[in-house]
This record gives structure tokens, C-alpha cells and sequence, in this order.
């Protein structure tokens, strides 16, 4: 029998919360539902298990969530409003609680969701990543679990962006000494939504989060992403080689306004040059399809290409481990193709 969770009932942070339930966990921690008696509203805490606490690198990714949320105000973007240490030496953070669904949920429960609602959406979040692409922040780990819809005062779909816990502070934000989260070469992520770059463990910048969108949003309307795969790292073979199934042709029988696959192309492109270079330059391609309007002339359809970025020529280190079996079937894969990929994904915490 489970033994029951120490955390829920309990006050915690000298009584300014009050743990009611458990709404999620990972490998990481938990979220709970609580109660901030002293104004009489409901928060979500996230807790770093104590166990943990010794390793310096989930430390560092813990309390980077904190800080760059801190610098975000971007009414898409989840709040947080407070951060500190339990008793037991577990770290937490307080951020606002939210009522709904994330778009992963939407899309499993109720089929690929209509232009007319995911585009509005989609201008949204570009909103709040272009607020933190300029203040040097790239998410680094976009996926529909991490784009939440809520009714907020009394706007429905409202979606708030989550889980920065990957996210690349600039520099200059880093307290002193602070260790770095990732290296060159180190690959972390979601392999379904990341970028080619990303697969590679290059140096990521805002377009990687561009590319992670786009994914997000091909999902969200065909219920299925622009190539098939059914291991993580066969994803990230596809992400690097493989070229893209146009919108237009993914589903049969299911129509898009004219345009609009190619400003999906166009995002989506192997090549960070070729794609919209801001999130606010995304939003405005996609706008016109958002009300009716006569879209402009759609923008030059990329030529897909298998060489556009070149595969590792040698395994770059690894995030987390991978069977195996998987690594051998990959590596088999690879050299049918001719090039070797060999990388490893670290499974982010879901909030």
C-alpha cells in the first residue's frame, strides 16, 4: 500500500501555505494545490524532492524556473509569486493556479482543434516568448504540455506558458558562480517538438523555441506531427534528416486556408536562417488567418533538404540515460542513412 504523501494537510514556508492536494508529479517533485490563508487565494507549489537537493544541476534548473519567471510579466506567461526552502531542505516555488487543460490534454481528449480556436492561441504564446526572447530567455523545452488553457477573466483558451525549468538565462542574470545547466554538445528536451539544432546540441537562440511553436501548433491541428516515429530518438533522427509533411497533405480529406501550411513550412524549416527570426514575426504571419481576413501572399515554401544541417560526427554527451536496445536500433538506422546520431534526452519535470 502507497504510503500517504507527508506534504498534503500540512502548512508549510511558516504557515503561509496550506498543502490540499497533489495535481501532478515527475521524477523531480510535485505540484500541489494550496491555500494562502493570509489573502484568501488558491496557489500551485512546486517541490524539488529533498533527496535531490544534493544534485547541483536540478538544483540550478529548479531555481532558474524562479528566476527567469521573475522577469517575465507577459500576461500569457505563468506568475510566480514566491520561492524558498522547507524545513526538510526541499526547494519550492509559488506560482498562480490555473483551472483547465493543457493543449496535449485538448488534443488527446477531443481530436486536433479547429483553426478558428488554436491560431488565436498560438498569437498568444507568441506574445509571452517574445517578451522572454528579449529578455534573453529561450524556453528551450516548448511542448502541449506546457501550454495551459484556462478561462481567465472571462476569456476562454486563455493559455499561460509553463515550465521554464530549461530555459537559457542569459549570462549576465546568472548569480556569481552558479553552474551552467547544459554544455555544447548536451542535448535536453522533448524530442517530438525540438528543433534540428537542439537534436544536435548546438547553441540554441529564439528561433529554436519558433521551430518548438510551429510543432506544437501542426499538432494541435491534425492530431499528428509532420513525420512518423515511435521511439524518442527516432524523432530526433527526423528532426535533423528528415524533411516535413506539408500541412496541407498530412490528413486526408482535411483542408487549411491557402497560405497557411506554408507559413507553417516556413517555421518549421531545418535551417533557423530560413525560419520567421522572432516569435513576433510568427504572430504576424499567422494573424490573418485568425480573422477572416484575405492572408497575405504566403511566403516562399522552403526547399526541403537532407543536408541542411549535417548530422553529428560524434555522439554528443548524454542527458539522460537511453535503453540500450534503443541506442542499437538507432545506430543500425544510422548508418543505413549514413550518418550517426547518438544522443540522449533528459525528461523535464512537468508542471
Amino acid at each position: 500500500m502507497r504510503a500517504p504523501d507527508p506534504y498534503i494537510g500540512r502548512e508549510i514556508a511558516q504557515g503561509k501555505y496550506q498543502i490540499i492536494q497533489k495535481i501532478g508529479s515527475g521524477g523531480m517533485g510535485a505540484v500541489y494545490k494550496a491555500s494562502q490563508p493570509n489573502i484568501g487565494r488558491m496557489v500551485a507549489i512546486k517541490i524539488l524532492h529533498a533527496k535531490l537537493v544534493a544534485r547541483k544541476d536540478l538544483v540550478e534548473r529548479f531555481s532558474r524556473e524562479a528566476k527567469a519567471l521573475a522577469h517575465l510579466s507577459h500576461p500569457n506567461t505563468v506568475r510566480v509569486f514566491d520561492d524558498g526552502m522547507l524545513e526538510d531542505g526541499s526547494l519550492y516555488i509559488v506560482m498562480e493556479h490555473l483551472e483547465g487543460k493543457n493543449v496535449n490534454q485538448m488534443v488527446r481528449q477531443k481530436g486536433p482543434m479547429s483553426v478558428e480556436r488554436a491560431l488565436p492561441m498560438m498569437v498568444q504564446v507568441c506574445g509571452a516568448l517574445e517578451e522572454a526572447h528579449r529578455a534573453g530567455i529561450v524556453h528551450r523545452d516548448l511542448k502541449p504540455e506546457n501550454i495551459f488553457l484556462c478561462n481567465q477573466g472571462g476569456i476562454a483558451d486563455f493559455p499561460k506558458v509553463l515550465d521554464f525549468g530549461l530555459a537559457k538565462v542569459t549570462d549576465k542574470e546568472m548569480r556569481p558562480g552558479a553552474p551552467a545547466l547544459t554544455q555544447e554538445g548536451m542535448i535536453f528536451g522533448t524530442p517530438e517538438f525540438m528543433s534540428p539544432e537542439q537534436a544536435q546540441g548546438k547553441t540554441l537562440d529564439p528561433r529554436s523555441d519558433i521551430y518548438s511553436l510551429a510543432m506544437i501548433l501542426y499538432e494541435a491541428l491534425t492530431g499528428k506531427l509532420p513525420f512518423d516515429a515511435a521511439r524518442p530518438m527516432e524523432f530526433i533522427q527526423h528532426q535533423v534528416m528528415t524533411p516535413p509533411l506539408h500541412l496541407d497533405a498530412r490528413v486526408p480529406g482535411q483542408a487549411f486556408a491557402p497560405g497557411l501550411g506554408d507559413v507553417l513550412a516556413k517555421a518549421i524549416a531545418k535551417d533557423p536562417d530560413d525560419r520567421y527570426q522572432s516569435a513576433a514575426e510568427f504572430a504576424a504571419a499567422l494573424s490573418p488567418y485568425t480573422t477572416g481576413t484575405t492572408p497575405p501572399p504566403p511566403p516562399s515554401r522552403p526547399v526541403p533538404s537532407t543536408s541542411t544541417l549535417a548530422p553529428p560526427s560524434a555522439a554528443p554527451p548524454v542527458g539522460r540515460v537511453v535503453p540500450l536496445g534503443t541506442i542499437i536500433g538507432v545506430a543500425v538506422a544510422c548508418l543505413v542513412v549514413g550518418a550517426a546520431i547518438a544522443v540522449g534526452v533528459m525528461l523535464a519535470l512537468k508542471g
